[in-house]
């Protein structure tokens, strides 16, 4: 593993290099310019990853860049240019997402931390200006971390994580009591080990390792039980080509390709400490799909190099699961919490972030060897098959009642199958009664947006109850969507594909960009020598698409329109083996 960190930190000096701004009129002088933007931000996943590769390759004695001097200068350069970027308040502004930005300062205080830990072990005397230059900047974002706020949920964790840090370089007992304050709103993660943005691709990583960081620095053991769980879960969260299940993730890996890379290095921490097989063999995989050191708080390179004795496996790794079927979160009692979301007193509204009432939704997943499946609750998508190489991406229900997708809502596990259901409301509002109307409706002007809308009687409420079945077949599945709502009401089931495979047969016609009708008729898709062949199309409406319902451009979806009521069935059959191998996950 240690020998390719250091190979893959290598192939990466010289592109930090070539993006580094030498024009020394910039404003953005030494800072490297992010490839999207141009502009040289200095965040964690900017300028700061770029430091921590050239100081682990100056450092590293096995790196083609040990003690390269030149090097060290655009090292200096850089650190010159995060302390002219931080505000006086002790934040950084990476202008692509947040301003003077406590979280993202707290990223930053992170991995700058471990690179100054690293260099400070370091006896090389011309190291002195960029530890010099690290140091100013994390003692001057003390007060921001000491006053500031987040965002998110994981973000709690990254500033208790930084706090830690500051703690361990100056001793100022303040920023052990502040992380106290976040830790004392408990941890967000459940027994199956989801935590609250289910974002596997990203965020569940970051608390992780975070997590890990403020449990070692603050001396709190029991920080360390969640990451277990988490890391425990992801084993079951893995397709079989090593790609994580992100079909129903709150954050902005939904969708996208994410592998295990980013649990790297906490898989390997909590390997070396429990001496733990299965821990050791999510390292393995996630150092195998590595092609980056990572985002500096979490560089696996930096972490081997300040605990060496990471490079020397403590564990065999076993064998990762390939045949199961298991629901995640489905003995979390979720309804509970969610009955009782009123009575914390916030009117079901948070500014700048998100509550994730999803939190906790129970996931479904099976895999059969080279076939992966994810049934979903809470996500626009409910389902998600992969045979080999063809890739069903998801499949949704959307309706003209409450404009766009259908969430399911509960998820039943049957012998041979699931059993699944999302219900909607809708309905209409009375007038205020005139003793409760505020001043403002007697003026000459009465906006809208005055109205007490919270005390208006609700009238002629309205239900949208969607029904979905999944049973085992012999040659694949039987999918059954139904409806009893008597009045008209458009609906469309979508079967979303990757862009990758083609179809054949069918009736198929042409909806909007991306988007075909599938009227009827029996429909192959095809990819790798792989396929999932479909029935069950129908065309009894001609609208092309359900406002709030937009499929992705990148993918080709079929779309089925139904009317109510419905009962509909369709057989999804899988080519007899995959024929595309692919790595094992």
């Amino acid at each position: 593993m240690y020998k390719k960190l250091v190979s893959v930190n290598d192939s990466w000096v010289a592109p930090g290099i070539d993006h580094q701004i030498m024009d020394a009129g910039s404003r953005f002088y030494g800072g490297v310019a992010d490839p999207d933007t141009g502009v040289a931000w200095p965040s964690h996943t900017g300028t700061l990853t770029v430091m921590a590769v050239w100081g682990c390759a100056l450092v590293g004695e096995q790196s083609a860049f040990y003690h390269d001097e030149r090097l060290l200068g655009r090292l200096e350069l850089a650190a010159d240019f995060i302390v002219r970027h931080q505000h006086e308040d002790g934040t950084i502004s990476p202008g692509w997402t947040n301003m003077h930005s406590p979280p993202d300062t707290a990223f930053a205080v992170v991995g700058l931390a471990q690179l100054h830990e690293l260099l400070e072990k370091h006896e090389w005397p011309v190291l002195a200006r960029v530890r010099s230059g690290i140091r100013q900047f994390l003692e001057r974002s003390a007060p921001a971390l000491l006053t500031g706020g987040c965002h998110t949920p994981n973000h709690r964790w990254v500033l208790s994580a930084a706090l830690a840090f500051l703690h361990k370089l100056t001793g100022d007992e303040r920023l052990t009591a502040r992380a106290g304050e976040w830790l004392a709103e408990g941890i967000d993660c459940t027994e199956d080990g989801e935590w609250t943005e289910r974002s596997n691709g990203i965020y569940n990583g970051v608390s992780d390792v975070m997590l890990y960081h403020a449990a070692v620095l603050l001396e709190r053991p029991e920080l360390l039980e969640p990451i277990r769980r988490n890391l425990r879960m992801m084993a079951y969260l893995i397709h079989p080509d090593g790609e994580v299940v992100t079909d129903y993730s709150g954050r902005q890996d939904f969708g996208h390709k994410h592998d295990m890379s980013g649990y790297f290095l906490v898989a390997s921490l909590m390997a070396h400490r429990d001496r733990d097989p299965l821990f050791a063999a999510l390292a393995e995989l996630a150092c195998g799909a590595l092609r980056h050191p990572g985002a500096i708080p979490n560089n696996g390179l930096l972490g081997f190099l300040l605990q060496p004795e990471l490079q020397s496996p403590v564990v065999e790794p076993c064998g990762l699961p390939d045949n199961y079927r298991i629901v995640i979160n489905g003995q979390f009692e979720r309804q509970q919490y969610l009955d009782r979301m009123e009575s914390a007193g916030h009117g079901g509204r948070i500014y700048h972030s998100r509550l994730h009432p999803d939190f906790g939704a129970p996931v479904a997943r099976e895999r059969q060897d080279l076939t992966s499946m994810t049934i979903m609750t809470e996500t626009g998508s409910f389902l998600a098959l992969r045979h080999g190489a063809a890739k069903l991406l998801g499949v949704l229900v959307s309706s003209s009642f409450e404009p766009g997708f259908v969430k399911m809502n509960v998820l039943e596990q049957l012998e041979e199958g699931y059993r699944l259901s999302g219900k909607e409301s809708k309905g209409y509002y009375g007038p205020i009664a005139a003793d409760r109307l505020p001043e403002s409706a007697k003026g000459a002007v009465s906006p809208w947006y005055l109205l007490p809308h919270q005390l208006r009687e609700v009238t002629h409420l309205q239900h949208h109850h969607v029904q979905v079945e999944l049973r085992k077949a012999d040659d694949g599945w039987q999918l059954r969507v139904r409806c009893g709502m008597p009045d008209v009401l458009l609906t469309q089931v979508a079967f979303v594909f990757g862009r990758e495979g083609s179809f054949e047969g069918g009736e198929l016609a042409s909806a909007e960009a991306g988007t075909q009708f599938w009227k009827g008729g029996t429909v192959r898709y095809s990819a790798g020598g792989d396929w999932i062949e479909l029935d069950g199309g129908a065309h009894e409406h001609g609208v092309r698409s359900i406002r709030g319902a937009a499929f992705p451009a990148d993918c080709q979806t079929l779309v089925v329109n139904l009317l109510t009521p419905y009962d509909r069935t369709f057989h999804l059959r899988l080519s007899p083996a995959p024929a595309n191998r692919g790595d094992e996950g």
